[in-house]
């Protein structure tokens, strides 16, 4: 049987690839990043380190962190990793005491999630709960520790949430809501929590070609590309210079933003996950 193919950008092209950003633009910040070890977490942690932050990436999956951790040390990165339950309020709370105790972060980029392509006519009660759990509930529980620690250290923070484009994504309707109160959360705090210097802004990617796309049928994703009026897929390292930027000083005026970045796909065009349900075919 043939190999699936290898989408993405691997670690030798996320340890070269040019950047607009000056080296050491970064330096003196931390910043956590969920979901670090593949696809768009992978490529902000390898970004952020390249230019100078120090950098926490947290999953599920100890082994895969450790693999990446291992890599970005052999470029020369100040890099940890260190597996944690978003879905558990507890194991976040014990997480950024950990950190806070090692100096804490300046920066919180919210790229965990996970979803599978389904109808949601087929969409179970659990397989529902678990999509939610991770990308809305667990979204929110990292944001409140780590805005929690910011008040009670008298120090600013920023927060940057990957999101989903909500219009015209269609066959993962359990993400698209988990993501959209992602977005609305997001507003809500950014008025909340602005006067304790904290800023909160949302990257809604488009179609961005990463190996969870493995999951998908080539016959799908062969219509990414034009399922946007720039007529092609992005990367993985667009999202990561997207948010160099929003989570960075240089966005320091900038919060309760969504920042699309997805070739126009927000106002024009329409992808299905999963291809399209059969009466959307038939006469």
């Amino acid at each position: 049987m043939a190999e699936p193919p290898l989408f993405g950008e691997d670690d030798a092209t996320l340890a070269t690839r040019t950047t607009i950003y000056a080296p050491g633009s970064f330096a003196g910040r931390a910043a956590l990043v969920s979901g670090g070890a593949g696809g768009i977490g992978r490529a902000i942690g390898w970004l952020l380190g390249r230019l100078g932050a120090r950098v926490v990436l947290s999953g599920r999956d100890q082994a895969k962190l450790d693999s990446t951790v291992a890599v970005m040390r052999e470029a020369g990165l100040d890099v940890s990793g260190h597996a944690v339950d978003i879905r558990e309020v507890e194991a976040v709370d014990a997480f950024f005491t950990r950190l806070e105790a090692e100096g804490g972060i300046d920066i919180l980029v919210n790229s965990a999630g996970g979803q599978f392509p389904q109808a949601a006519l087929d969409i179970s009660p659990r397989g529902w709960n678990a999509v939610v759990n991770t990308n809305l509930n667990g979204t929110f529980f990292m944001m409140q520790r780590a805005a929690r620690g910011w008040r009670d250290g008298k120090r600013p923070g920023s927060i940057v949430n990957i999101v989903v484009v909500t219009r015209g994504l269609h066959g993962v309707a359990h993400t698209v809501a988990a993501r959209a109160g992602v977005i609305g959360l997001s507003q809500a705090l950014a008025v909340e929590w602005a006067p304790l210097g904290i800023r909160i802004n949302c990257i809604a990617p488009g179609a961005i070609e990463t190996t969870g796309w493995r999951v998908y049928k080539p016959e799908q994703i062969a219509t990414y590309a034009r399922n946007n009026p720039m007529m092609r897929v992005g990367t993985a390292w667009e999202i990561a210079e997207a948010c160099a930027w929003l989570g960075g000083p240089a966005a320091g005026y900038v919060t309760g933003e969504i920042l699309h970045v997805a070739g126009g796909a927000q106002i024009w065009g329409d992808t299905w996950t999963g291809g399209r349900p059969a009466w959307f075919e038939e006469p």
